[in-house]
């Protein structure tokens, strides 16, 4: 507890050092010797740090890696994932081709679409979609999907990168 209390004192922060408020006498003496440091500023909201195209293996250009988008230069969110989802699942059902998402799926999301086209007897019928935005530019969705008669559920991930929404994750449970 003191070496937290010590290292905090001593780590540049910028609440004035008040002696008369620390209980052990080492403190007090480290208050007493001013010791002012300062640190740098840390950003206090969290921030989209996109996921890289490559693969794993690879090495791409930082210059050609996604750059994060604000909210007001990507597309409306709720009609977009709808679309999507729907796409997905004809991809699933051999009723669409899965070259038509490249532009919004990340390359190994893309591959597993590919995988996966075609293996569904019948297209599944989508129950519902659960939007859940934990930081800007980072939608997670949830969408329930009636497979047949089994009710799964499909996990994905968006990362608002380059003014569109870009499939990064996608889990089918």
């Amino acid at each position: 507890m003191i070496s937290r209390a010590l290292n905090f004192a001593t780590s540049g922060s910028k609440v004035p050092i008040d002696p008369a408020m620390w209980s052990h006498p080492m403190l007090a003496l480290y208050a007493e010797k001013e010791v002012a440091r300062t640190i740098p500023a840390i950003p206090r909201k969290l921030f989209l740090v996109p996921t890289p195209n490559n693969l794993p293996g690879e090495t791409v250009d930082p210059e050609w890696s996604p750059r994060p988008s604000p909210l007001s230069e990507l597309p409306e969110l709720e009609g977009w994932v709808e679309r999507f989802v729907v796409a997905v699942v004809e991809i699933w059902g051999g009723r669409r081709h899965p070259m038509q998402l490249a532009r919004w799926c990340h390359r190994s999301v893309h591959a597993q679409l590919a995988r996966k086209s075609g293996t569904f007897k019948e297209i599944p019928r989508v129950r519902k979609i659960y939007l859940s935005q934990p930081i800007e530019g980072v939608c997670e969705t949830t969408v329930t999907l009636k497979i047949a008669d089994r009710v799964r559920s499909l996990i994905l991930r968006f990362e608002g990168v380059d003014k569109r929404w870009l499939c990064t994750e996608m889990i089918l449970l």
